[in-house]
């Protein structure tokens, strides 16, 4: 008895991929099945950065199929391919970089750039080509974040090479500034300083750009809903009633401007204490995730407020670096697989599929 392509697909139909809770027929991940007598080999493609996740895959995969009748030697390639999605209307992608997300809150003081850097890390640990945009241009933070001191390089006088440390490409006003002096600039400066950030860096083919926000609901989160293609934002707040109220703000100014929600991270969830290990929710508990009930937006997770986190960001060596396989960067790598599926189902940018339409007056 010989399998068939069709025996091969049902047998897919009943593996899950527990990253997006769908099986790998319907969601169109299995792809160029062959069968030639008893052998089967197929690929499996993936639209989010999943290095840890694909042994799992494939082992899942290979024994779906072998337990078909008939089934010998069975080979499939696991890999992903992370593709540019749609931004709001009327702002044109940029040819290097595939998606931005933004990573925002409403209020400072909530660990949003602590956040924003290891999510960055997290989607460069699973295999994806990543960079950090320090958006704050009063209070630039990535760079002590990161690791990272001096200037960056211009080849040709007008545009510069991102800075680099931990497998992230970055750009910061921090690099053009002494780290005391302050940034006393009215709010047109601010906004053509982060233009020319975006703009004038050259990032090299990046998946993912994550966005480091500054607080609030100004002049930089404007500029950044009308000229800077944004495939979504993360919303970072605490459980504490007054930054839950602050983040709304900054969810409804997203939702005003046309970019889409991707989902809520609550930081400093609990307290543990660092002697004794005991929790305690210091800031109030479940929030973020009443506040995703609210306005139908995910919940991506929630961190713990501790020490090590806090240590590890000021020492320029962020927790997912610092500590890849702790239980702490496991949240960050989770947060962040999360946020690559949600944008992975997002509708892909078909711009460059249409022709372009010319009038000529012979």
């Amino acid at each position: 008895m010989s399998i068939t392509i069709e025996a091969v697909k049902e047998a897919l139909s009943h593996v899950i991929d527990a990253n997006t809770g769908k099986d790998l027929v319907s969601s169109k991940s299995a792809k160029n099945i062959k069968v030639d007598g008893d052998e089967v080999t197929f690929d499996v493609e993936l639209g989010y950065p999943a290095r840890s996740q694909i042994d799992g895959i494939r082992k899942a995969a290979i024994a779906a199929v072998r337990a078909v009748p008939g089934a010998g030697n069975v080979s499939v390639n696991v890999y992903s391919k992370i593709v540019a999605h749609a931004a709001q209307r009327g702002v044109k992608l940029m040819s290097n970089v595939k998606n931005i997300i933004a990573v925002a809150s409403g209020k400072g003081g909530v660990g949003k750039s602590t956040t924003a850097v290891n999510l960055a890390l997290a989607l460069a640990a699973e295999g994806a080509q990543v960079g950090i945009l320090d958006a704050d241009i009063y209070g630039p933070s990535q760079p002590m974040m990161m690791g990272i001191s001096g200037r960056p390089e211009t080849v040709d006088g007008k545009t510069m090479e991102p800075m680099e440390n931990h497998g992230l490409q970055v750009s910061s006003i921090g690099f053009m500034i002494d780290p005391d002096e302050p940034m006393v600039w009215r709010g047109p400066i601010v906004t053509q300083a982060l233009q020319q950030l975006l703009d004038q860096t050259n990032w090299r083919d990046l998946d993912y750009l994550i966005v480091d926000m500054p607080p609030g609901t100004g002049d930089i989160q404007l500029t950044l809903s009308q000229k800077v293609p944004v495939t979504g934002a993360v919303i970072v707040t605490t459980p504490q009633d007054i930054a839950l109220l602050d983040a709304r703000k900054g969810l409804k100014m997203f939702e005003k401007v046309g970019i889409p929600i991707l989902g809520i991270v609550e930081n400093m969830s609990v307290h543990i204490c660092s002697n004794c290990g005991h929790a305690e929710p210091i800031f109030g508990e479940g929030g973020g995730a009443k506040m995703c009930g609210e306005y139908g937006v995910d919940f991506l997770g929630a961190l713990p407020l501790t020490m090590s986190i806090r240590e590890q960001t000021d020492s320029g060596k962020p927790t997912v670096v610092a500590d890849p396989d702790g239980p702490i960067a496991k949240i960050y790598k989770e947060i962040a697989r999360k946020l690559a599926v949600k944008v992975a189902e997002k509708a892909k940018d078909m711009s460059n599929k249409f022709p372009s339409i010319v009038i000529k007056n012979d």
